[in-house]
């Protein structure tokens, strides 16, 4: 499914949530595709079983996952995402991103052709 980098700085749970992000935001796991188990994903990438539960946690709060008892855990469909908790975070961030793109001048047509750009891409609907 995909690999971490065991000598990066970053904590390995949150390598596993960043992957499955993308691969959630990208359109590679569709909307209630069944993803692979803690065991599975944990036998696969050879570490703890306990690193793969807590990204699996922190990805159902974050609501891009949920879980079915006993069927394991499933990609949240996007009408339901749009109550995403953490909007107000990204939208906080994103303007502390455009503040910081501001201060080293780069022109306003730039980052709105920039955002553009990246809707085009996605096509987000």
């Amino acid at each position: 499914m995909f690999q971490l980098d065991i000598r990066e700085r970053k904590p390995l749970y949150e390598q596993i949530k960043e992957k499955m992000k993308t691969l959630i935001i990208s359109g590679a796991l569709k909307s209630d595709e069944k993803i692979p188990s803690v065991r599975e994903l944990a036998q696969s990438l050879t570490i703890n079983p306990n690193t793969i539960q807590k990204a699996y946690k922190d990805l159902e709060t974050e609501g891009f996952i949920y879980s079915v008892r006993a069927k394991g855990s499933f990609v949240t469909p996007l009408e339901q995402s749009k109550n995403y908790p953490g909007r107000d975070k990204l939208k906080q961030e994103f303007e502390k991103i455009v503040s910081e793109l501001m201060y080293l001048k780069e022109p306003q047509e730039q980052l709105i052709a920039l955002i553009k750009n990246i809707y085009e891409k996605k096509e987000v609907k």
